[in-house]
């Protein structure tokens, strides 16, 4: 596929997510029990960090068991990271920054790829090589909702995802940009829940959390 097809698919998939739980499971049992509990309460994709040595386990066991959720894979760094999860059978990649090597290789990689950047000469750099569809990293920090406007206007076909520092709380105030495609967020998996096996609040969660893209979407 070429990279306005790889792009467009990944519009539609983080479109139709709406809030992409960020991910980081310390067994291949957890990422199944919690992808699971995400699942039931309506969240469709996820994007399962490679920050634990368990994570293209657990991507293998999720591809295998849970075909209801995409499975994107975040915090990939290097080419070789990229490499091995596209063979692994990860439906889509994800970066908390994109240096100039790895934004070449994401351009080329058959699988839709959401780079991350935090500047707008970042995104520029992006979007000279066909990128549309970008993460924005580390949301709260580099400005929030004032950053996503600013980009709005000379970036105007820039769809984002900013993620980082964003809450239960203001999840709504940011699927209301026009340029926000998909909001990212781990307010539904707190440690706590996870260590605690406490499965039905990841669920309870992830429901409010459906229920708040659906408000924005028909608002």
């Amino acid at each position: 596929m070429s990279i306005a097809q790889t792009q467009a698919k990944a519009e539609q998939l983080l479109r139709q997510a709406g809030i992409l739980p960020v991910v980081t499971a310390d067994s291949v049992d957890e990422a199944r029990k919690l992808s699971s509990a995400l699942l039931k309460g309506g969240l469709t994709a996820i994007e399962l960090t490679l920050r634990t040595p368990c994570a293209l386990d657990a991507l293998v066991a999720l591809k295998k068991e849970l075909p209801g959720i995409a499975v994107g894979m975040g915090t990939v760094l290097t080419i070789e990271q990229m490499e091995k999860c596209i063979e692994l059978g990860a439906d889509f990649l994800v970066t908390p920054g994109t240096p100039p090597e790895l934004a070449d290789a994401l351009a080329k990689a058959p699988i839709p790829a959401v780079p991350g950047g935090a500047t707008p000469t970042e995104f520029l750099s992006l979007m000279a090589r066909g990128f549309r569809v970008c993460k924005l990293f580390p949301a709260n920090a580099v400005g929030g909702l004032a950053m996503l406007k600013g980009l709005a206007g000379p970036m105007g076909e820039l769809k984002i995802c900013p993620t980082g520092g964003i809450s239960e709380d203001t999840a709504a105030e940011y699927l209301a940009q026009p340029n926000v495609v998909c909001i990212g967020g781990s307010w539904m998996v707190p440690k706590p829940w996870l260590k605690a096996g406490e499965w039905d609040k990841v669920e309870a969660s992830a429901a409010k959390a459906a229920g708040i893209v659906a408000a924005a979407r028909a608002g």
